[in-house]
């Protein structure tokens, strides 16, 4: 029993460590692989994670870093989507995008765009002329894969990327929201560092930004370790700072006046002190939301830290946290580092898992569809360039628009798909009969096979189907399925596709028709061999000696010499 509770412990350790073992670095529009030795971070050129875009090079009087130098843009498709597969399925995530427009076309027109991940909306993107701007989520994966999609959104304004990062967490971070919810970051702060802390200061690599404020006093821990394997795991260094009061109010606050509108928050709060304190000394603390108090007193511990967190909470731009001391407090408030995210809607399920499934093996076949990546529907309105979605939950796929995309073959079937309404596969090279399985789809109404290379009879199932358009011109080898000689060529050995001449009402007549001929060799073929055994009978009676020959139902055998 205790070998097996040993084995099962070593499983759970695995999945926990795949997961959190993902440290992915793509320099987006780069072909190469290098070391940035300032963060340690090994980063790798983004071809084999996208099938689609153009590299661009920044212009050298805006290059901030060699990172952000390159970019890959997208000038055609709606929708694009770069394909981590490296993900354990219910694995934690952080995933980083980041923009660095740089006039790279030389036009001073940085674009506004859509980010998306996993078929859900993540950010409308806005980029600037010269700063880096980016974007954060973490949540939780429901597939082994995940994707992360562009989408142009105006006329004439082509999205890009500069760098993608995705970064494992341990299953237990950022817990307090439920894993169906996507986490946006809004401030990741280290107060009173002087530095912006990442990689390899913080294992996961999340980026802390300084921060400091009015009447605020900076103030460094003399504490040589601090424990911070609990909680959301912050890096000691962010804990090594922290930001006091130097005014006689004793309230460190901040305001949300960074959103836009009313938004649901998880907010995490990091508080350790900076120096043992002598037996007289007191420090305690509340959090304030706006007047209302929020905590019970927080007195932070030395070499160690509390995390303090709240989650679903509704604030509005004006909406005001403060931490205040408490009356029997000997030393003002202290705060070391703060995170505040957005809390997004419920994470998608996706298209139809059917109709994914069935679209993959479409795909397969037909090498030109493998561009397309990432959801095919979700978000709506970002849909595949060729294919049209119902709005049901989950969607299901009702069109396919595949006219002149350079198709050839024979079809797969797709039948699966059964809410399909609209099917154009015209002005391609595909050949062969036409499926039977079209005339299985319920909700079929519109059916274009034209200018291709078809062969055979239209099937019944489809000649017969109400309700339904079908266009099958421009298929010279398509025949009517009503010709005697269609169905002929219909039931011909595999590769003879062209229909044969002429018609016959059915196949008894045909055999009717065919039996005088087959009588009429038979009794020439008798006459024949009567004819030739009688010359070698009157040959053989002018020579003595010799064998007589008798014919015996049809075959020649030997008989007694004639004395």
């Amino acid at each position: 029993m205790a070998s097996s509770h040993f084995l099962l412990l070593v499983l759970l350790l695995s999945v926990f460590s795949v997961s959190a073992g993902v440290f992915v670095s793509l320099d987006c529009g780069s072909s190469e692989a290098y070391t940035d030795h300032e963060t340690s971070i090994d980063w790798l050129g983004d071809a084999d994670y996208v099938a689609n875009g153009e590299s661009y090079v920044v212009q050298s009087n805006n290059s901030i870093s060699h990172v952000m130098d390159t970019l890959r843009v997208f000038t055609t498709r709606i929708k694009n989507c770069f394909l981590i597969d490296e993900i354990e399925k219910g694995g934690k995530v952080l995933i980083r995008a980041s923009f660095y427009y740089g006039n790279y076309d030389g036009k001073s027109n940085p674009p506004s765009f859509a980010l998306q991940f996993d078929g859900n909306h993540w950010a409308s993107v806005t980029t600037m002329s010269d700063q880096l701007v980016y974007y954060e989520t973490i949540y939780v994966v429901k597939g082994d894969y995940l994707t992360v999609c562009l989408a142009q959104t105006e006329e004439n304004q082509f999205p890009f990327i500069s760098a993608l990062e995705i970064r494992g967490l341990d299953s237990t971070m950022y817990s307090h929201v439920d894993d169906n919810h996507a986490l946006f970051l809004r401030r990741r702060v280290a107060f009173g560092s002087n530095k912006t802390i990442r990689n390899t200061d913080d294992p996961y690599d999340r980026i802390w930004t300084p921060g400091s404020g009015n009447l605020i006093e900076t103030l460094t821990s003399d504490a040589t370790t601090i424990d911070t394997s609990h909680g959301d795991q912050p890096p000691q260094q962010v804990l090594q700072n922290a930001i006091s009061t130097n005014n006689s109010l004793n309230i460190i606050s901040w305001n949300m006046n960074f959103l836009p509108i009313d938004n649901v928050i998880y907010m995490n709060m990091y508080f350790s002190e900076v120096t043992q304190l002598d037996v007289n000394q007191t420090r305690s603390f509340r959090i304030f939301q706006d007047n209302e108090s929020i905590s019970d007193p927080i007195l932070p511990p030395y070499e160690d830290f509390i995390q303090m967190y709240v989650s679903n909470l509704t604030v509005s731009p004006s909406t005001i946290f403060s931490v205040v001391r408490t009356t029997n407090s000997t030393l003002p408030p202290l705060i070391n580092a703060l995170e505040i995210f957005t809390i997004g809607n419920a994470l998608t399920d996706g298209t139809n898992t059917q109709d994914v499934e069935t679209l993959i093996s479409l795909q397969k076949e037909f090498e030109v569809l493998q561009g397309w990546i990432g959801d095919p529907c979700l978000p709506s309105p970002f849909t595949y360039d060729w294919i049209n979605c119902s709005s049901s939950d989950p969607p299901r796929i009702t069109a396919l628009y595949l006219s002149k995309f350079n198709l050839s073959g024979s079809l797969p079937d797709f039948s699966s798909m059964d809410a399909l309404e609209t099917i154009d596969l015209s002005n391609n090279d595909l050949d062969g009969p036409i499926p039977d399985f079209f005339g299985t789809l319920p909700n079929l109404k519109e059916l274009n096979l034209a200018n291709n290379k078809f062969s055979g009879p239209v099937p019944a199932s489809l000649s017969n189907k109400n309700g339904l358009t079908i266009d099958t011109s421009g298929n010279s080898d398509l025949c009517s399925s009503s010709d005697e000689s269609c169905q002929n060529n219909d039931s011909s050995s595999p590769g003879n596709d062209q229909p044969s001449t002429g018609s016959t009402k059915n196949n008894n007549n045909k055999k009717k028709n065919n039996l005088p001929i087959i009588l009429g060799t038979t009794i020439l073929t008798f006459l024949l061999v009567w004819a030739i055994a009688g010359i070698f009978i009157f040959y053989t009676t002018k020579t003595k000696g010799l064998l007589h020959l008798l014919l015996i139902q049809g075959k020649l055998v030997e008989a007694e010499p004639l004395l």
